[in-house]
């Protein structure tokens, strides 16, 4: 047990490991360019002024956005997907296994659930003792379930999901603007240290450097950060690319996608003023998500009952979101 509880403290420790990585290369590059190319290598004033205020703009929105990403907890499903004290009771005293199923049946029948197992069953997470809401799967890192999981990045030590994909985002596009701007202005001076139209000094160094870790993570950045706008054209996590979500008809890649507008309106909110600016806006709560059969918001029972559902406590209102599902339906116990 003690040998259990060590390990885990040092799998914590290690994984800030690239969180301090990333930090040191951000600490660095700021005094690369504020002081040994702004301050020391550059002599006309206006020039110095202006490349220092927008990088400073620069630096603190690509800041801004890297906190929230790595200290935005992860969302987790809520107490009315969690086994209450009577039915967890009942589930585990209970011995036939298709009693149990059916007693989980029961309570996902108050619930907004649309997506299945790869099986067709009901998904539910033995270790958290919840029914898996849609798009929520369980992060073994984390040790929790994660609404609308995306992926586990070492990067941010945080799972990236719905309570921080939109400030993910937005960390890949500051970031990568970010080192446009440091290759654009610097590409002059490291080009005269490059020929020695300047004399050698420590700065050389640090100006060529910088240039190279500039454009060496932009690349890297841009494909992940395209891959990304792909995945949000088409509302879909990165879990759901590799293995489409399952509904009542079976697989369907396509089965979140409601159009290019509403998806976007998803992640960012309805307000496009504060679309660039890392606040939580996306819509909903993660627990249930617009389905493409429904042509409008007012015949999707997901949003059309949101607020009833969210206040009912007696599970009436619940039901009756959930009229479509098949009490048939049996029950998987499913780790992801």
């Amino acid at each position: 047990m003690a040998l259990s509880r060590g390990l885990r403290c040092c799998q914590r420790v290690f994984s800030w490991i690239p969180v301090l990585i990333i930090t040191s290369v951000i600490l660095w590059s700021y005094y690369a360019y504020v002081f040994e190319l702004c301050v020391f290598t550059l002599t006309n004033t206006l020039e110095k002024v202006v490349y220092l205020l927008v990088f400073h703009v620069c630096f603190v929105m690509f800041s801004w956005t890297y906190w929230k990403s790595i200290f935005t907890p992860p969302a987790s499903p809520c107490k009315k997907f969690q086994l209450s004290y009577s039915d967890k009771q009942r589930y585990e005293m209970e011995e036939r296994p298709d009693a149990q199923k059916q007693i989980l049946v029961e309570i996902a029948k108050k619930l907004p659930i649309f997506t299945r197992a790869q099986s067709g069953a009901i998904r539910f997470c033995d270790r958290c003792q919840v029914l898996k809401p849609d798009r929520c799967h369980h992060c073994s890192v984390c040790e929790t379930c994660v609404l609308k999981m995306d992926h586990h990045c070492p990067w941010v030590n945080n799972c990236v999901g719905f309570a921080n994909y939109k400030f993910f985002l937005l960390f890949l596009s500051y970031s990568m603007l970010y080192c446009v701007y440091i290759a654009a202005t610097v590409f002059q001076y490291f080009f005269k240290f490059w020929v020695g139209d300047l004399p050698n000094s420590p700065a050389k160094f640090h100006v060529l450097f910088l240039m190279f870790v500039a454009l060496m993570f932009f690349v890297s950045l841009m494909f992940l950060f395209g891959y990304h706008c792909w995945l949000v054209a088409k509302n879909r996590s990165t879990l759901e690319a590799f293995s489409a979500p399952v509904f009542g008809s079976g697989p369907d890649k396509n089965g979140f996608n409601v159009g290019i507008r509403k998806n976007l309106e998803q992640v960012f909110g309805e307000d496009r003023r504060l679309w660039f600016i890392p606040v939580f806006t996306s819509q909903g709560n993660g627990h249930y998500f617009p389905l493409k059969n429904y042509s409008s918001d007012s015949q999707n029972p997901l949003l059309s009952n949101e607020d009833m559902w969210e206040e009912s406590d007696d599970g009436s209102e619940e039901g009756s979101l959930v009229e479509d599902q098949d009490p048939s339906v049996t029950i998987e116990m499913e780790e992801e």
